[in-house]
Order: structure tokens, then sequence, then C-alpha cells
């Protein structure tokens, strides 16, 4: 206790320091330049990645390796909390609790740090940008520096649990996420005469209310999915029928085959739709993470590690929101775990806010996590 209480002051700094400042995703560089800094200063080893924003360090000593993966990037949010700890960048704020995750990985560090000859491997801290594009999960996996990593865990605040307490959960906690693009080509005409065109706005408005079957009547009542229309576009004033419509949003879902039936669903009733008005459907997929998968094992180690912690575990409650550590689980197994910080208006909100309290408990969680999880690997 007596370590954590030594760099409790570091964590809140750190964290004060990171909310003031956000930078949206691959924009990280003063962030980086931050994280550099504490961690040279507590002699932490740097190692080379070749990222541009982020870093990967690293503790241990000869043996098994295993992950542990933050994300640092902020949302183009304005935000609204009036701490006096606020963003000074307008229309740039941590609405996701990526400060937190940053601020907990790094005192987990400097923890390990302080042991790290008694450690039975090594722990590699990735510190990624760009979760929120999503893909700097992909950039990270693409330097080649975890492929010697056993096991990878991740965590994420949720405004849904108290602070001392952890949502653990096997297999899906996160859902897929896919945007798609549609645009409904028609001809153009005088509003006055639409027998002269084809009009693609009742396409458009039949497939949105359309889209909606595709869940409630293609997919097992007992399966998680959704279709979000978010952004609809078409025409520029009162008296013309424009050529185009755009409809635009994004599908989510806990499962493969779902996921597959919901994207072959929505484009066949697209292109039908479209089809029966006499206009064309041009579909643009945009595939984003798949579903975070928690293997069970994992789980019932951050199990463990919480216990020692005395902190509380109830069940993650599921969600159909994104998180691109799901691009770690297609090649590495482990688990993504959920962090109480205090019960507050939703992540992404401008008056999302958490409570700091819950920092040294999280720090403390992911140093011992790491050190159970090379145990069993030893």
């Amino acid at each position: 206790m007596a370590a954590l209480e030594e760099i409790g002051e570091i964590l809140q700094e750190t964290f004060r320091w990171l909310h003031r400042h956000p930078e949206l995703s691959y924009e990280e560089v003063e962030t980086t330049k931050r994280l550099r800094q504490v961690l040279q200063a507590h002699d932490v080893a740097i190692l080379d990645s070749g990222l541009p924003t982020g870093l990967v360090a690293e503790v241990g000593t000869d043996g098994p390796v295993i992950a542990l993966r933050a994300d640092i990037d902020a949302l183009p949010v304005t935000e609204e909390t009036g701490l006096p700890y606020a963003s000074e960048i307008p229309g740039h704020m941590h609405a996701c609790g990526h400060d937190f995750h940053t601020s907990a990985l790094l005192g987990a560090a400097l923890l390990l740090k302080r042991k790290e000859h008694e450690l039975q491997g090594r722990v590699k801290l990735v510190f990624q940008p760009a979760e929120e594009a999503p893909g700097g999960a992909k950039k990270v996996l693409e330097t080649g520096l975890l492929q010697d990593v056993c096991a990878i865990f991740g965590m994420h605040v949720s405004p849904r649990l108290p602070v001392g307490t952890l949502g653990l959960r096997a297999g899906a906690v996160t859902a897929s996420v896919d945007r798609f693009q549609i645009t409904f080509r028609g001809q153009g005409t005088h509003a006055a005469h639409p027998d002269a065109g084809i009009d693609p706005i009742p396409a458009a408005a039949a497939f949105i209310q359309a889209a909606q079957t595709i869940v409630s009547r293609n997919l097992n009542p007992f399966a998680a999915g959704l279709v979000s229309i978010t952004h609809v576009e078409g025409g520029n004033t009162w008296n013309v029928i424009p050529s185009t419509v755009l409809v635009e949003g994004t599908t989510r879902s806990l499962g493969k085959e779902e996921r597959q039936l919901i994207r072959e669903n929505l484009c066949r009733l697209a292109e039908r739709i479209a089809e029966g008005h006499g206009a064309q459907a041009e579909i643009d997929w945009y595939e984003g993470p798949p579903a975070t998968d928690n293997a069970p094992e994992w789980i019932e180690v951050a199990r463990q590690a919480a216990k020692e912690q005395s902190l509380e575990v109830v069940e993650a409650p599921a969600s159909l929101a994104g998180e691109d550590f799901a691009y770690y689980q297609e090649q590495l197994p482990g688990a993504f775990v959920l962090v109480g910080t205090g019960h507050s208006f939703s992540n992404h909100h401008p008056k999302f806010q958490l409570d700091p309290a819950a920092l040294q408990p999280a720090a403390a969680f992911l140093a011992r996590l790491a050190e159970e999880a090379l145990r069993r690997k030893s």
C-alpha cells in the first residue's frame, strides 16, 4: 500500500493534466510527450515502436510476456462539466475516460517497476492512440511488438458502476461496429413534375422504415443487434426533387453470425426497395472492430486479482458500444474489464465525469492482474 500511496500524487496530477489537454485520434503529440517524460523519469524502458503518437513501454525480466493496454485519445466534444481541471482546448474533451485509462496504466507501470525483479516475466504497457478513430489497435499490432505476448488486458470506465467495483464477463462485453452509407440515386426534376424524373426520397423513406425489421424479424429474439439510421441528407431547396438521397448509419451485434446476417439483409433491402422505386442504391460499407471476446480463463484471473485488491466484482453489463480492443483479441487471448467510476452522465456526453478516487484502485488492480497473469504462465 505504501508504494501505491507514494504514486497517488503522480496519478492525480497526470489525470488532471491529461483532462485539461485532450487530443484527438492520431494527434496525441503532447500526450505522448508527457507519458514519455514520466516513464523515463522512473526508468521505465520505452520500446522502439515507430508510432507517431502513442508508445509501448516494458517492465520485467525473462519469461512469458503479457500486455496491458490503455487508449489515450479524446473526442471532438465541448466540455460542460465545470470541473476546475476542465478541457482547455475548445471542442476537445476526454468524454470517454481515456485520461483515466492512461493514468491508471501509468500507475500500474510505476508499481510494476518497483518490483520488477520479482516479476515472473515481462509486461508490455501499450499506450494506444486513436481508439476513437477507431483503428489505433491495428497500428500497434502492425509494429510487431506484441508478437511475443501470450495474453492482453484492457479496461474501460463505467459510469454505471460505483467506485470500487469491477464488471467482468466472459465472451462479448462490447459489440461489433459497422458503418454504412447508402446513396439512393434517382433522377432530379421539378417538384411540379415528378413524373419527369425518379424521386429517391420515397425510396430512402421506405428503406429507413423497413430497416428496423432487419433486427426484429430476422435475428433470434434472444440475440443482440441493432440498426441505427443517424444521418439523412437529400435536396437543397423546396421546389426541386433531388437526384440523390444519402442515408447513413451503424449496425451493432455481439455475434459473428448476427453481424453478417444484418449486413446481408440491410444491403439486400436497400437494393430491392430502390429497384421497386425505379432508383438505384449505391452501398458503401465500413467494417469496424468486432465484438470483444473475453477468454473465461483470463476473466477468472481478473476475478482473483480483484479479490486480492478487495474490489467488488459484478457481472459486466453487455453493451452495443464498440471498442477497438477487440482487434487485439482477434489475435491474442485476454480480457476487457469495466471499472466503476461513479454514476454520471454517459460516456461521450459533454457533462460526463468520473470520480478520481477510482484511480488508485484501478492502477493497483492492473498491476496485480499483470503479476497474476505472469504467474499463471510461468
